[in-house]
């Protein structure tokens, strides 16, 4: 786990991406877990219902990390919505 500074919430950046193949709770859970690895993240909500994934980081997240970690989680990133 990285340690993480606490930033002023003006300062976050929200990103919303769109994955395919979330259906349930545990594929949220692995694809949050995933994400929520990457430096910087401070909160990631996966929805299977609608295929969102929001994440809330210090700073824009380079896409092709984002892509590697939901990859990990045994799906595939869409883009941002």
């Amino acid at each position: 786990m990285t340690d993480r500074t606490d930033t002023p919430d003006t300062a976050a950046v929200t990103t919303v991406y769109k994955v395919s193949g979330m259906s349930c709770g545990h594929c949220e859970g692995a694809v949050s877990a995933e994400i929520s690895e990457l430096p910087g993240v401070s909160s990631v909500k996966a929805v299977a219902s609608t295929g969102e994934v929001t994440v809330v980081s210090a700073a824009p997240l380079d896409e092709e990390a984002v892509r590697a970690a939901v990859d990990e989680a045994g799906f595939e990133l869409v883009g941002t919505v």
